[in-house]
């Protein structure tokens, strides 16, 4: 995935038990704060008030120092010999998320892969709400999916201003992606969130995450791939044992 980012923004002000000002943060700590979120919201409904640095780390899979650095970025270093406050923490990452407030997401292209985005639940439940479907296809205009009639594309700007929309999910074609981010950004969408197999062209104010399936299969392939080729040597000999072997006799 690939994401666009200029410059730093600016909080409105301060909330009890949140960062006092907007942090300008690494991208690398950006994409593990939500791995960190969905850690402690799990560790909330199991009834944890405080966790460790090590326990949260170990729940959303990274190492205790990187996460323990992350946080400082919050300026949430925890309590020693306690941990960090769940709820507090919780408060904390979703306010620099700005997800302390419901954020209205247009789908565009309402294929097999649009019906499927447009039924998950689990943008409800992070503070999203998907409140426009939009297709060029008239056939598929006026089409009921998940309480929500799909609505011709041509009436973008129009949604985007009635809905108020914060971002743009493209889940069309490769070869319409680009006229579609065209036209979200022309009705002043600024966050896209694409799932088509290309790349967007954008002015530098638009945020872009990209989200390819295939690229990430074709990752998982070279894993097995390297796998494979580790398990196979002459005499039915796995690498790992030769290795072993050759310490042994050393």
């Amino acid at each position: 995935m690939s994401q666009q980012r200029h410059g730093s923004t600016s909080g409105n002000g301060a909330r009890a038990g949140a960062v006092s000002a907007f942090p300008d943060l690494p991208e690398a700590t950006i994409a593990r704060l939500p791995e960190y979120l969905r850690a402690l919201h799990n560790l909330g409904e199991g009834g944890a008030d405080t966790i460790s640095s090590e326990g949260l780390a170990a729940a959303a899979g990274v190492n205790s120092a990187k996460l323990r650095k992350d946080l400082s970025h919050l300026g949430s270093y925890g309590t020693r010999g306690v941990g960090y406050d769940v709820a507090l923490l919780i408060e904390q990452i979703e306010y620099v998320l700005g997800l302390d407030q419901r954020r209205a997401v247009c789908l565009v292209g309402v294929g097999n892969l649009g019906h499927a985005l447009a039924g998950y639940d689990g943008f409800a439940s992070r503070g999203f709400k998907i409140v426009a479907l939009l297709d060029a296809d008239p056939a598929k205009v006026g089409e009921r999916i998940h309480g929500l009639i799909v609505r011709h594309i041509d009436e973008l700007p129009a949604v985007a201003v009635e809905e108020t929309i914060a971002i743009g999910v493209i889940a069309t074609p490769a070869g319409a992606a680009q006229a579609v981010a065209d036209e979200l950004v022309t009705a002043g969408v600024t966050s896209i969130l694409n799932f088509a197999p290309c790349v967007l062209s954008v002015p530098a104010n638009v945020d872009v995450r990209k989200v390819d399936l295939a690229i990430e299969l074709q990752i998982l392939s070279f894993h097995e791939h390297r796998k494979a080729s580790l398990t196979a040597l002459p005499g039915g000999r796995s690498a790992t044992g030769a290795g072993n072997q050759e310490a042994v006799g050393s």
